[in-house]
């Protein structure tokens, strides 16, 4: 069964930069990985230091796959360094 993974990215004031450099430099590997369906980055409107990740995978062990990448850990040691909270994916299935 496909999982949705949905992550909401607060960045510090002035890491609007950053951030959007950091998201884009994930999206080329992360779309390559043989198990993604679809990965898609949004800029909020009213607040330009936040941002949100949608991505779809396969299966479970696809995107279990996906966080062992090691462009996945360094992106998100990047990001840490420059979000105003902590990230707190969410993973979800589609509801028939």
């Amino acid at each position: 069964m496909e999982i949705d993974l949905f992550a909401r990215l607060q960045g510090r004031p002035g890491a609007q930069r950053e951030m959007k450099k950091a998201i884009h430099d994930v999206q080329v590997p992360t779309r390559a990985e043989p198990g993604c369906l679809d990965d898609h980055a949004f800029q909020s409107i009213k607040d330009p230091e936040e941002f949100y990740v949608h991505s779809r995978s396969r299966d479970l062990a696809a995107f279990e796959n996906h966080v062992r990448q090691s462009h996945t850990i360094r992106f998100s040691e990047r990001i840490e360094k420059l979000m105003d909270q902590p990230l707190s994916p969410v993973l979800a299935e589609l509801m028939p």
